[in-house]
């Protein structure tokens, strides 16, 4: 195989997809060093912080009514505004690899909340650990109020234990249904009793409402907390297998192989749940590279948005279309459908979606008018509901700005049409690619059918 074709298939994985750009500084590297150069470029964390501080509901309760709603309205603001925020930054940062991570991380550890200081503080939890160490990301997230809140552990207080979180870390965050029993549940939610939050959105320990009674768990027995629980939950080899097959389902390929997944829990477990030495096994594994792995991955909403506004600079002047989005096909950020997130794969692609993907490029790329079946305001508080309520058809001026001459600007000169398509696509061109690339006399109206194609969606 050759290099190129490797290191494009990388990017697919490892990031949002491939640039000229990207492809100029990478085509002479080997494997090795393309992933090295990833990593480098990821190694700053650039937070989110468009949320200056934590606003409260219970504040505005006993004002009147308008005040009341001026509240709501700019928690959807925010609610909002953090989510372009976060696109924006997926789109035009270099460290692709840290936000394709904490992309992962983000629907690993599922969470609602319409405080948007809390999503902030989560989300910033993923990216600062998205590259490091699982138990100390684990352990964040476990203490973060978002998360607290939506899983009910501010709830959780001795001699009546709710044990919602509990339950989640093990079937969801850890060691996976099938290696704990009910009972478990029971004694690791008495460990977390008393793991609570402020009202200015901090963990804090309330000792008051702590058991501190004796436990039992994985059958172990001790006057356990929390952190004693998720310890034990990483001593076992099981925590890590789950983790990699997830991994392995993200980065590789749908169907987990079971002899390269518990490689790769071998790799995770030995290193004592680091990331980076497991990330840099996979990209620079062979079998990462097989052809039954290339070109073969749906991608979701927010990683097919975002490749296409990398691969060719889009500028929203409306914000509010990527959110559209982002609703007609399925994938608001911030908002999973429940706790155990999205479920990927070929549930992204219904009859509708399908429809709206291969439209949804050329209508970016020509600042077109596309009709939604979804919300008609852009203000509306639906905008964190499903679009299965009064749908109506509305047409939409995409208002976008790709920079065509940057990215025809970084095609190398003489660049066959062929190659320029085959950097576009994931998948080997087939004879209907083959066609367009043939017939087409203009680089961009190629380009244009090209992302127009099902093959667009694969990577």
């Amino acid at each position: 195989m050759d290099n190129t074709k490797k290191i494009r298939h990388l990017y697919s994985r490892a990031g949002f997809g491939l640039r000229f750009q990207d492809l100029r500084m990478a085509e002479h590297s080997t494997v090795k060093q393309a992933v090295d150069q990833l990593f480098k470029s990821s190694e700053e964390v650039k937070p989110l912080d468009i949320i200056a501080g934590n606003i409260t509901y219970k504040e505005f309760l006993n004002k009147d009514t308008t005040t009341r709603k001026m509240f709501l309205q700019e928690q959807r603001q925010q609610e909002k505004g953090l989510n372009v925020y976060w696109v924006n930054q997926m789109s035009t940062i270099d460290a692709q690899l840290r936000e394709k991570m904490t992309l992962f991380w983000h629907n690993h550890f599922a969470c609602r909340t319409q405080n948007a200081w809390y999503a902030q503080q989560l989300n910033n939890i993923h990216r600062e650990n998205a590259l490091g160490n699982f138990r100390t990301m684990l352990l964040a997230v476990s203490k973060a109020p978002a998360m607290l809140q939506f899983l009910n552990n501010q709830q959780n207080q001795k001699n009546h234990p709710n044990e919602n979180f509990a339950r989640e870390l093990m079937e969801l965050f850890t060691i996976g249904r099938g290696n704990y029993t009910e009972q478990d549940v029971k004694e690791s939610a008495r460990a977390f009793t008393g793991w609570s939050f402020n009202k200015e959105g901090y963990f804090t320990a309330r000792p008051n409402l702590h058991d501190a009674g004796q436990k039992t768990f994985l059958g172990n027995t001790g006057n356990f907390g929390g952190e004693d629980i998720i310890n034990m939950l990483l001593a076992k080899k099981e925590t890590a297998r789950f983790i990699c097959n997830k991994l392995y389902k993200y980065l590789v390929n749908e169907i987990p192989d079971a002899t390269h997944v518990n490689t790769m829990a071998d790799v995770f477990y030995n290193n004592k749940y680091e990331l980076k030495p497991l990330l840099n096994y996979v990209f620079t594994a062979d079998w990462f590279y097989a052809d039954k792995n290339i070109g073969t991955m749906i991608k979701a909403p927010v990683e097919f948005i975002v490749g296409m506004n990398r691969q060719f600079y889009v500028e929203y002047k409306n914000p509010d279309v990527m959110l559209q989005f982002e609703r007609t096909l399925g994938q608001v950020l911030f908002y999973p459908p429940n706790v155990a997130g999205w479920p990927g794969g070929k549930n992204w692609i219904d009859s509708s979606s399908l429809m709206y993907r291969i439209k949804i490029p050329s209508t970016v790329l020509n600042d077109g008018v596309i009709d939604f079946s979804g919300k008609t305001d852009p203000e509306d508080e639906a905008f964190l509901a499903t679009t299965q309520n009064r749908r109506k058809a509305v047409n939409t001026q995409v208002q976008t700005q790709p920079d065509w001459n940057k990215f025809l600007a970084d095609i190398p000169a003489h660049t066959s049409k062929a190659t320029i398509a085959q950097v576009i696509l994931s998948p080997a061109l087939n004879s209907k690619l083959m066609a367009i690339v043939n017939r087409s006399t203009d680089i961009k109206a190629m380009v244009v059918e090209l992302v127009s194609t099902p093959e667009y969606q694969l990577c």
